[in-house]
């Protein structure tokens, strides 16, 4: 599938089938997110891959959804912030990066034929938590990851014209 058919596509998927995610999706998956650019190259995040049967009652103290649970795997962005590109303002790109590893790992799942759905309404230190996390890590986002069983809802999106400016704002 072509890049522009590829995000007509993808949708946030909030219905898992049973079916397992295989090792070879699910490693270009992180190979998409370990090519995706950061701030100097830092690459200061990890990806954890957590298999949530067994363990949903802990995960729902991180997003009370049920099927969030539901899906075969769940990934987690972290990124250690100490160890991210600061723009000369201060500005902390940990987030940028982050947000740029996660889009990889969503639209690389969308053309394998895997759902995912974007997580940033989690509670951070239950995530801390489940994750075992040091403390120089953060929580940024997390996605299910598995076979859709839903349908997607038709997209609304602004017009382009509310969206783009040219030269200034």
């Amino acid at each position: 599938m072509d890049f522009a058919e590829l995000i007509q596509k993808r949708y946030s998927v909030r219905a898992f089938r049973p079916l397992p995610v295989e090792d070879q999706k699910l490693n270009t998956i992180l190979e998409a997110a370990r090519l995706a650019p950061t701030a100097a190259n830092r690459q200061p995040f990890k990806v954890i891959v957590i298999t949530p049967k067994g363990r949903e009652e802990g995960l729902r103290r991180v997003y009370d959804a049920d099927w969030f649970v539901t899906a075969p795997l769940i990934l987690a962005v972290v990124g250690t912030p100490a160890k991210n590109w600061s723009r000369r303002d201060g500005k902390n790109y940990n987030d940028v990066d982050t947000a740029i590893v996660m889009d990889h790992i969503v639209l690389q799942a969308a053309d394998l034929g895997l759902g995912t759905c974007w997580i940033g309404a989690f509670d951070p230190q239950a995530a801390r938590a489940v994750l075992g996390l040091p403390s120089d890590a953060e929580p940024v986002a997390f996605t299910p990851l598995g076979y859709a069983a839903d349908n997607p809802k038709a997209k609304h999106r602004r017009p382009l014209a509310e969206l783009v400016a040219y030269e200034r704002w």
